[in-house]
């Protein structure tokens, strides 16, 4: 189908769920809470005060002007943070429990039925705090729509930044068409694949066309994928250089999934905004990446997800033994990027696990080694950098967006609680409050 045509055909199936959908801002709000967390400094502040008005932060701390008349949301013993973000999500995928059944499935979904899929998962990433994602990959123009559609109101979700279909070379990692996902046999290759770095450069400037917010390169071989190794590059030298110029030329940001080290290099070299994944990178990449100020968005969280579909029987031999070489380096190669002070973003691949456990990622980074504080700012501030908003979003301070979320308890205590979320704001609508009963919440129609 023709992306216009798909756009019109998605707004035209939502078309019965009006703006209404969304709980209407009061004139002015103040949230208070027995603390906030200052992204900034990675500190916590007490009392936690945040005054809204039209849909932006006006005031922060207890001595904030607050007219009269506001609406007050006391939210406890709670912490306020700003607005969760997920660098690398996936919003049109999710597994299934069989992937033999997911074989079939994805042959007789209409691109209709697969958008409509999309809205408890872009739901449920809101409900878990999450305001903000940058979505890495989706074919048929279906993230563009589904933002779109929840930049207008028409559904509820998260603040999509959209990356339309990866650029993949022939066979490569992101050619689905040999993706266990899509089928065992023969398929047409995705609209992102070409080969040359001018037939690259064409992708890169029509997927901008067709409304992309950032460009996804598959600089490697992945785990889920019938192709070969997942630590094998997957482009020249020269085709990475004219992904990164292309799109940056276009004031556009740049995404490489990388496994192994010789891809992740050439990515970088080429100067790629953030690594995804890099399992397999040597000291040398990860040097580089520190010396370049290159991103790194280790989507720890993805491995959980894909190790629970292995001993579940749910993957194809071949996958589970790519998951397992994987696995060998993973978490070595965290603790190193930690030790060298490679700048951290926070994203999890969610759509190889249920939308809506994004949360979980915060502990699993700990647990690598990465301090509370730290992990919090790899979702908000750090997060905010890579995706180019931190003149909107990423801290709570006036002039801002008001994306904000409170957890029970302290988060630098227990990181964990970052996975209980209890009240989330986006803008000044208030979508969930788990103190109030009652209290209007946002829903999907």
């Amino acid at each position: 189908m023709r992306p216009a045509l798909l756009l019109g055909s998605l707004l035209l199936s939502l078309s019965h769920s009006a703006e209404a959908t969304e709980p209407a801002r009061t004139t002015t709000q103040v949230l208070k809470a027995a603390r906030l967390f200052d992204a900034k400094t990675g500190k916590i502040v007490s009392p936690g005060v945040v005054v809204v008005a039209e849909g932006k932060v006006v005031g922060v701390g207890p001595k904030a002007p607050v007219p009269e008349g506001a609406t007050v949301v006391d939210l406890g013993d709670a912490t306020l943070l700003p607005g969760f973000m997920d660098a690398h999500t996936h919003l049109s995928a999710e597994p299934g429990p069989d992937w033999r059944k997911d074989i079939i499935d994805n042959f007789q979904r209409t691109i209709p039925e697969q958008t409509l899929n999309t809205l408890p998962r872009a739901r449920a990433t809101l409900m878990a705090g999450f305001t903000t994602v940058r979505n890495l990959g989706s074919e048929d123009f279906i993230d563009v729509g589904l933002r779109n559609a929840i930049a207008r109101g028409t559904v509820v979700g998260p603040r999509i930044l959209a990356a339309t279909s990866a650029l993949s070379t022939t066979g490569g990692h992101c050619d689905h068409g040999n993706s266990w996902r899509k089928g065992l046999m023969a398929h047409d290759a995705s609209r992102g694949v070409a080969d040359g770095p001018d037939a690259l450069r064409a992708l890169v400037r029509e997927n901008l066309k067709y409304g992309a917010d950032v460009i996804k390169v598959c600089a490697t071989g992945g785990v889920l994928s019938l192709n070969g190794d997942a630590d094998a590059p997957q482009f020249t030298q020269a085709e990475l250089d004219a992904v990164v110029d292309e799109a940056h030329s276009r004031r556009r940001k740049v995404a490489a999934h990388a496994h192994g080290a010789e891809g992740a290099k050439r990515a970088i070299r080429a100067g790629v905004d953030s690594i995804e994944h890099g399992t397999l990178m040597d000291d040398e990449a990860l040097e580089l990446m520190k010396s370049k100020g290159t991103w790194y968005v280790p989507t720890v969280l993805a491995f959980y997800g894909v190790k629970e579909l292995a001993d579940k029987g749910s993957l194809p031999p071949a996958t589970v033994i790519k998951l397992r070489a994987v696995n060998v380096r993973r978490e070595q190669v965290m603790r190193k990027a930690i030790s060298l002070g490679v700048r951290i973003a926070f994203g999890t691949d969610a759509g190889v696990f249920a939308h809506g456990r994004n949360a979980e990622e915060f502990g699993l980074m700990v647990d690598a080694g990465l301090a509370p504080a730290e992990a919090l700012r790899t979702a908000t501030v750090n997060a905010a950098e890579l995706l180019g908003v931190s003149d909107r979003l990423g801290t709570l301070e006036p002039g801002k967006l008001a994306d904000v979320v409170a957890v029970p308890g302290n988060p630098l205590q227990d990181i964990r609680v970052t996975q209980k979320v209890l009240f989330v704001m986006k803008e000044g609508v208030i979508h969930r409050n788990d103190t109030a009963p009652g209290e209007p919440v946002a829903t999907t129609p």
